[in-house]
């Protein structure tokens, strides 16, 4: 734990109140603090009493008037004013074991930190949790908090996640539901282990906890994993029991609750080769970051879009994308040379070497398999096309630490970054910057 002030943002509440760098915060409104939770909590009010330790030892209290809600504006060591904490589990699915040797530390880091999961949305097991932490979450109504859930039969749950206390977390899960806690779950289903009736049972009981939302999505299995447990990927008649399973408990909700709350991923629909719901199934997308409904608001979003511009007189262009989504950037395309029919660009369906052609995302395709895939094609158009989830979050780099750079010096092209939007998909198509 660190609670030393490393740096005070310009202007704000705790520079005003001539809070120093070097002090060490230990209450807000006589509330102890030990992490980021406690902080952010405990200094929402508009007047907070901060009571720090100067460097010689002696404490002084500071009265901080600002607006509700407002940050203080003090920095610490760590965001979280502690160390991330490892996971304990085990997972028989879990992607990090099944990295190839030679890559970056932070990529072989599993975290499983309740605290990261209501600042940033991760998803974890809760099994790393105490009584004590799971009572704080109670106490201060800490939500809404998100949980990898996989499957609610204990004695599966402990050999999914590979912890012989898993089935503890359980417990965790009914007492949050019971104090109003909003939880969102995801069940990655392997197949031939938490598939079928075990899958039914899982979904029965989280709407008997009470979970807001939860998404359904396929393993995802690379090239590596060799003493490893096996599993199979879910194929089309798999995806296909998936999403009638999922339906018909949506159904149930809808009529119980006034919400589907069960959704499925975009790429079982791929994967079953079935069209995309409609907008109306993902009510509010609440589970968007899991990949369902990303190509829906897409398609939605890019033909909103494409009814604004006026002029397609652009350079010509390649969209080079993961092979799952291929096909629907494809239509997309198409739309636009409808509408433009003197318009020039292709999609180009990254295959995933790196990883191996079991992984069909976008947000998993490295720099190299795009240089050297790229580089055979007979046709490239004037500038590259990518979206911004291939590259590591917040840095610009993907996966394999090859750089945007790399890739246009590879090309001899530029590259044109679109977030994982239509409209920025539609502006990045149509934009007559020369580097955007």
């Amino acid at each position: 734990m660190s609670t030393v002030i490393t740096s005070i943002d310009s202007g704000s509440p705790a520079e005003k109140a001539k809070i120093r760098v070097g002090e060490k915060l230990l209450r807000l409104n006589g509330h102890e603090i030990a992490d980021v939770l406690d902080y952010r909590f405990f200094c929402y009010d508009p007047v907070v009493k901060a009571e720090l330790e100067e460097e010689d030892g002696s404490c002084r209290t500071v009265k901080i008037r600002k607006e509700e809600g407002e940050d203080l504006g003090l920095n610490f060591d760590t965001y979280l004013m502690d160390e991330p904490r490892p996971c304990s589990n085990h997972c028989i699915f879990c992607f990090v074991d099944q990295m190839p040797p030679g890559m970056r530390d932070t990529l072989y880091f599993k975290d499983d930190d309740a605290r990261l999961s209501f600042l940033m949305g991760n998803y974890i097991t809760l099994t790393n949790l105490t009584e004590r932490e799971a009572q704080r979450i109670i106490d201060l109504r800490i939500s809404p908090i998100n949980v990898s859930v996989q499957a609610t039969e204990p004695q599966l749950r402990r050999t999914l996640l590979g912890n012989r206390n898993a089935d503890r977390s359980i417990g965790y899960m009914r007492a949050f539901g019971e104090a109003g806690i909003e939880m969102n779950g995801q069940i990655v289903v392997c197949p031939d282990w938490n598939d079928g009736e075990h899958l039914k049972r899982t979904i029965e009981d989280l709407m008997d906890i009470g979970f807001h939302s939860c998404s359904v999505v396929p393993v995802g299995l690379t090239q590596y994993r060799k003493g490893l447990a096996k599993i199979k990927a879910v194929d089309r008649e798999k995806a296909l029991e998936i999403i009638e399973t999922v339906d018909h408990y949506g159904e149930i909700c809808k009529e119980k609750y006034g919400t589907r709350k069960f959704f499925c991923a975009d790429e079982l629909y791929l994967t079953a080769e079935l069209p995309l719901p409609e907008e109306s199934y993902y009510e509010d997308y609440r589970q968007l970051d899991n990949g369902v409904g990303m190509l829906r608001s897409t398609m939605n979003e890019f033909m909103d879009a494409l009814s604004d511009v006026e002029d397609g007189d652009v350079s010509s262009f390649t969209i080079a994308t993961g092979v799952a989504a291929a096909p629907f950037i494809a239509r997309l395309v198409d739309a636009a040379k409808e509408k433009f029919p003197r318009l020039r660009g292709e999609v180009a369906a990254i295959r995933n070497d790196f990883f191996g052609h079991t992984i069909t995302v976008s947000g998993l395709v490295t720099g190299q398999d795009m240089i050297r895939q790229l580089s055979s094609r007979e046709w490239l158009g004037e500038r590259i096309i990518f979206p911004a989830n291939m590259l590591r979050h917040g840095v610009d780099v993907f996966l394999d630490d090859v750089t945007p750079d790399d890739v246009e010096r590879a090309l001899n092209r530029p590259l044109f970054c679109s977030e994982t939007d239509g409209y920025s998909l539609c502006d990045s198509i149509f934009s007559k910057e020369e580097n955007p």
